[in-house]
């Protein structure tokens, strides 16, 4: 091994050569490498293993349970607790008019959202979580279900029993949120956090967009003031938009200028905020700010009473009685606390891995599900529903100075004061305050359009995930529509297995680059020799197409060679019975002294004979042509040579298929070697029963022989 580097010129190309002998496989097993001796482990010994417990294997456990036991004893007091003061206050600010209107999504009173804000050191409410809960909540109690006819008088109308009503979706939504936490609990600890790795970021990204849309046009009617009902299920989203519209007629203009003077001031500020985030120390609190400014505007002129305003209304002080959730009702929601389990888990990931990577440290998937799990379960008792990260206070915490859980617990504490304290000084806050809320923090979802035109440019196949997670989304619903944008993914890797790219690579000259030919100008292919590349694994999905793509790229068919070969045979033994059984033709003798004897057929040709009256010896054209058939090759190509470096696996069916077409390449005199081949795929090879076992070569472009 020589390593040149190059002087004087900075920017020539450093030299590295390197040569070794040719290795086979035999020779690489006897005398180089020698395999470990490895005893298999009983059942019995494994289980032993597990089940033991030592000192240090408890004190993991406790740690993995509790990680705060890691960093809390060595907090550092001065570097962090300012920090996370100023974070957690600015967060717990920010959390307050955010749980309210996402109970609205929920569909319960607004109080329930500041319940489940409480969990705010781990976790908080979100909005898409919290609309999957309002679909549910409404399917499983429908207004329909609380009609109460009134009459008055000659006339008749509809009104609805909305304590019964709201009682009873609280209901369903702690159930639900029970069930949640047992399976984000028990995925935990079966060690299921893999399963986030099947929510690919177009698939998160493209259905929290249709969420948004679900969102969005949930508030219109909180925005304009006019009562609609709430569908869920298939095509919710246009029959809500529908129904919008019909009664678009009927909006309470108070409610809607309240609604836009939230909507002007929300988005002026945030956009301040994104713009001189660097300069300002914290930012603005523009949602509280807000809140304030119509709640008291509310409470002055009266909006309620005077114009019809919708407002919060009541607010009870204090903390509910700690209450078991009602079990009849689980066995129907069990597909979708499913949904929203694997949900909020990828919601809490995505964002995690995210800070993760920005400060330097690791994420534990498995943990993440039991924080999740354990609050879930424990605040459905409480009263609360289920809860997740959220992505616009978890960046505001962060930007803030936030280091640890401590701001969490902060904001938690800010969340408890209002609710324990002051929370009747938000009952006359408008409805449509907190439907504008909503609306602008969703604008950060809405720029996830942006993702069409490049994922246009980079990939279509991850362009085809994000609109099929956004159409599916949008027509059948949040639970339906995952559902499909997951199976639609997973075809998606079927896909690229079954379709990668072939090519037939050469050489690049005075290197020793290989590329492909129909994409460099300077690659050229060695005389006889075809090297074929096919960036897939070999399964049985795909072993047929892998095998007709190498026929097709390589230009050699076997079986087409042969058949062109026994015409040719079966022409010449024509050729050959033509010749030892001539046609029959009349021919004069004639005698002459000087000339001899000579034959004259009527057509006017002649043959000449020997003196002695015998013909003269005839050429063996026929045996020189056959001759000449047998030794010339069937094709030009002599080699093929596959490239293994993109493989992965291969299976029996794979294998089989691959010994298969070597087979007949031998049989027409090409030869088929396997390049980059792992130590892997070329065990499994060999371990399966063939007449033949293959010759293997350990160089940088030969690994195996047929």
């Amino acid at each position: 091994m020589e390593h040149v580097t190059a002087n004087g010129d900075p920017s020539a190309t450093l030299m590295y050569h390197v040569e070794r002998p040719v290795y086979n496989e035999g020779y690489i097993e006897t005398h180089l490498l020698h395999r470990k001796d490895k005893i298999p482990k009983t059942i019995c010994s494994t289980l032993t293993e597990h089940v033991r417990c030592s000192s240090k294997k408890a004190k993991s456990i406790v740690f993995s349970f509790l990680p705060i036991l890691t960093w809390l004893p060595s907090y550092p007091v001065k570097e962090y607790l300012f920090g996370d003061i100023v974070s957690g206050l600015s967060t717990g600010v920010m959390q307050l008019p955010q749980g309210l209107a996402y109970a609205m999504l929920a569909a319960v009173p607004p109080v329930y959202g500041l319940y489940s804000s409480l969990a705010l050191a781990l976790a908080g409410t979100f909005a898409v979580i919290s609309l999957m809960i309002g679909g549910v909540v409404v399917r499983e109690a429908p207004d329909s279900a609380f009609e109460i006819a009134a009459t008055n008088g000659s006339n008749s109308s509809v009104i609805f029993d909305t304590d019964a009503r709201d009682a009873r979706r609280v209901q369903v939504a702690v159930a639900l949120t029970f069930l949640v936490g047992i399976i984000q609990f028990c995925f935990g600890l079966l060690r299921f956090g893999f399963v986030a790795i099947y929510l690919t970021e177009p698939l998160v990204r493209g259905f929290t967009t249709a969420a948004a849309v679900h969102v969005f046009i949930s508030q219109l009617k909180y925005l304009l003031g006019v009562r609609t009902l709430r569908y869920s299920g298939f095509l919710s989203a246009i029959y809500s938009l529908i129904e919008v519209c019909k009664n678009i007629a009927t909006t309470n203009v108070a409610t809607l200028l309240v609604g836009l003077f939230c909507v002007v001031v929300l988005f002026g500020i945030k956009e301040i905020n994104d713009r001189f985030k660097k300069k300002l120390p914290v930012p603005i609190p523009v949602e509280i700010i807000v809140v304030i400014i119509t709640t008291g505007a509310s409470y002055g002129m009266q909006l309620h009473e005077k114009y019809e305003v919708e407002i919060v209304g009541k607010i009870p002080t204090g903390l509910l009685p700690p209450v078991a959730p009602d079990f009849s009702m689980i066995k129907n929601l069990i597909p979708d606390s499913i949904a929203i389990a694997v949900v909020g888990f990828s919601m809490a990931v995505s964002m995690a891995k995210i800070f993760a990577l920005k400060h330097g440290y690791t994420v534990n998937g498995n943990q993440e599900l039991i924080a999740l799990g354990v609050c879930n379960f424990t605040g459905s008792f409480f009263q609360t529903f289920s809860v997740t990260c959220s992505m616009s206070r978890s960046l505001v915490q962060e930007s803030t100075g936030g280091m640890t859980q401590i701001a969490g617990l902060l904001s938690s504490l800010v969340v408890l004061l209002v609710v324990v304290a002051v929370g009747f000084v938000f009952q006359p806050l408008p409805q449509t305050t907190l439907a504008a809320i909503v609306m602008v923090n969703l604008m950060g979802m809405f720029k996830q359009f942006r993702d069409i035109p490049s994922l246009w440019r980079t990939s279509k196949i991850e362009l085809a995930i994000w609109a099929v997670a956004f159409i599916a989304s949008v027509l059948l619903g949040l639970d339906y529509g995952l559902l499909v944008a997951v199976g639609f993914a997973i075809l998606t890797v079927i896909y690229r297995t079954q379709s990668p790219k072939h090519a037939i690579l050469g050489q690049i000259p005075d290197t020793e680059m290989y590329c492909d030919i129909e994409e460099y100008e300077e690659a050229v292919e060695s005389v006889g020799i075809k090297i074929f590349l096919s960036n897939s694994s070999i399964y049985f999905a795909n072993s047929d197409l892998y095998v007709s793509a190498l026929k097709e790229k390589t230009g050699v068919n076997p079986a087409q060679y042969q058949a062109a070969w026994k015409a040719r045979e079966k022409k010449q033994k024509k050729d050959k019975v033509k010749q030892d059984f001539p046609q029959e033709r009349k021919a004069v003798v004639k005698l002459d002294a000087e000339m001899g004897v000579t034959h004259e057929l009527e057509d006017g040709k002649s043959m000449e004979l020997q003196s002695n009256g015998q013909l003269p010896a005839a050429k063996s054209d026929l045996d020189s042509e056959e001759t000449r058939h047998f030794l010339e090759p069937l094709t030009d190509v002599h080699s093929i040579v596959l490239d293994f470096t993109p493989v992965n696996f291969i299976d029996s069916v794979g294998a089989k298929a691959l010994k298969s077409v070597m087979k007949e390449y031998s049989e027409i005199g090409v030869s088929v070697f396997i390049g980059g081949c792992s130590s892997t795929c070329s065990l499994f090879i060999n371990s399966l029963p063939h007449p033949r076992r293959l010759m293997s070569y350990k160089a940088p472009d030969l690994a195996y022989n047929a």
